[in-house]
């Protein structure tokens, strides 16, 4: 390194401090608050039912596992390609990955049915369920993320750091291409695609990184830490390289399912005919989530503001993207026998309707407000951030 990094903990005043913790225990105590009302009256209560049996909490917890894998990416950029630029926020980029896994697992957990059962899931592993083999998945990347943020902590093991962060990667890789796939090997009409595994490697970049961003600049503003023009333009070409990247295999995933004569139907449902899945798929994933960004993230100069905003829509059209792909795959009518007609009454050919529930989204803002919480702690303990992001670093060992 031309110049030494040093790095400190999150600082302010302990007021100042307790008073972010304050409001980040506010989608908490919802949250926790929402999942006891939901835990005692049942799924009655939200606008879950038998056929839309992934709600709105699941839309954000899948979109916190996703972005939990392409925020590693920064750290992987500095750790195993060597790109020196990445390396002082690498710590940063672990810990925020715990996090927002965590969160993300939180609300897949309290999501069950009978959640005090989890345990039950876990001492009797079903090996043929796609859904139980992903716990393995989440303990893997857990458990190697966190190894690689203990080797950057600790002087005497740093020469163990590429090593661990090559570990890291391939469970990166494997968690975010289960997640794709579980999508892709499941039998319903809006599913079914191998896409699904590329695509999702592509949302996690994107989302990922937008969300690292957004966090970037909220803890260098608590304390005004300068942050280096070089580090801002290379985090803002991958996070447009990602965004182009989604918008590439949506529309790939969109029109092979039209070209197919077997999924055309439902290629018309999500392009022309969805109604809300419709609107969200064209104004929030395609128009606000993609193009827009990416026109923003394609010009030579781009200020810091204009850069978050491209940020915040970047998630925003990922929820919108995760409301398409959950909600409505469900809500899209399942082909039983395929080339014959079945009649019965139950909603056989009906869209089906689903309102989420203000539990149901108290729920998701509290795994939201889990990982903001497990951020704003361990930057306080933990010496995560340099002072400054200005300095300049020199190639990685």
């Amino acid at each position: 390194m031309a110049e030494s990094l040093i790095y400190r903990e999150l600082g302010g005043t302990g007021t100042r401090y307790w008073r972010l913790l304050a409001l980040l225990a506010l989608p908490l105590a919802l949250g926790a608050a929402a999942y006891f009302y939901i835990e005692h009256y049942g799924h009655i209560v939200t606008g879950m039912d038998n056929q839309i049996v992934w709600g709105m909490p699941h839309v954000f917890a899948v979109f916190l596992v996703v972005a939990a894998t392409g925020v590693l990416n920064v750290a992987i950029a500095a750790s195993v390609f060597g790109k020196a630029a990445y390396r002082p926020v690498a710590p940063l980029s672990a810990l925020v990955s715990l996090a927002l896994l965590v969160g993300g697992l939180a609300l897949l957990m309290l999501d069950l049915g009978r959640s005090d059962r989890m345990i039950v899931a876990i001492t009797r592993l079903n090996s043929q369920s796609v859904f139980a083999l992903r716990v393995i998945l989440y303990d893997g990347f857990m458990a190697s993320v966190g190894v690689y943020l203990w080797f950057l902590l600790e002087r005497r093991m740093n020469r163990y750091i590429k090593p661990a962060a090559i570990m890291a990667f391939l469970w990166q890789l494997l968690l975010i291409t289960g997640t794709g796939l579980e999508f892709g090997f499941n039998f319903r009409e809006v599913y079914d695609s191998v896409l699904y595994a590329p695509m999702f490697i592509a949302f996690a970049s994107a989302y990922g990184t937008a969300v690292f961003v957004l966090i970037l600049f909220a803890v260098c503003g608590w304390e005004e830490r300068p942050v280096s023009d070089e580090l801002l333009h290379r985090l803002k070409n991958l996070l447009g390289i990602s965004v182009g990247a989604s918008l590439f295999f949506a529309v790939l995933f969109l029109a092979s399912k039209y070209e197919l004569p077997r999924s055309r139907d439902v290629a018309r449902f999500l392009i022309f005919d969805g109604g809300v899945y419709t609107a969200l798929l064209w104004l929030g994933q395609i128009a606000l989530g993609g193009i827009v960004p990416l026109a923003l993230l394609l010009r030579s100069q781009l200020s810091r503001g204009a850069i978050a905003a491209a940020c915040v829509l970047v998630v925003l059209g990922g929820l919108a993207q995760m409301y398409v792909t959950l909600i409505g795959g469900q809500a899209y009518p399942q082909v039983l026998f395929p080339g014959m007609v079945e009649a019965s009454s139950f909603f056989d050919g009906e869209i089906h309707p689903y309102t989420p529930s203000l539990s149901e989204v108290l729920l998701g803002l509290g795994g939201v407000g889990l990982a903001a919480a497990i951020v704003a702690v361990a930057l306080r303990v933990f010496a995560l951030l340099p002072e400054r992001l200005d300095q300049t670093t020199g190639p990685q060992a």
